[in-house]
């Protein structure tokens, strides 16, 4: 049998345009494809060559999910592996976002943070082993 890999998820946001920007800012992505996309939406695919998210906005204004662990099919958050969780962590607060939870994470270390969509990252590291 065949071993599956993740090859992209898609997920809505309310611009497109900023979280494209602010995924390509903090872990040096880039945007591989933008345009129209179902329902008169916008949408980029933005990450690196084998994987990627899909950003979708509709037309007009998106609604927040009141919580997504407890929401059938919420995305709870969105984990992303980087070789320098220190370097990572500046990156996130000069980009004005609040780190949260940095702990040690059996093999690495990780921390969390919330993007202006109320989005859940989680960022870690699996060459910093915990001390």
């Amino acid at each position: 049998m065949q071993q599956g890999r993740l090859e992209h998820l898609n997920m809505t946001v309310s611009d497109v345009t900023k979280t494209a920007r602010m995924l390509c800012r903090l872990f040096d992505w880039q945007i591989r494809w933008q345009g129209e996309s179902i329902d008169a939406g916008w949408s980029a695919h933005v990450g690196a060559d084998n994987n990627y998210i899909a950003l979708y906005a509709p037309p007009g204004d998106t609604r927040k999910a009141s919580n997504s662990y407890t929401s059938h099919g919420g995305l709870n958050h969105v984990g992303v592996v980087v070789e320098n969780l220190e370097e990572m962590q500046v990156r996130v607060e000069d980009a004005g976002f609040t780190v949260r939870t940095v702990e040690p994470y059996a093999p690495g270390r990780r921390f969390y943070f919330y993007d202006d969509d109320n989005i859940e990252w989680e960022v870690l590291s699996y060459a910093e082993k915990p001390g």
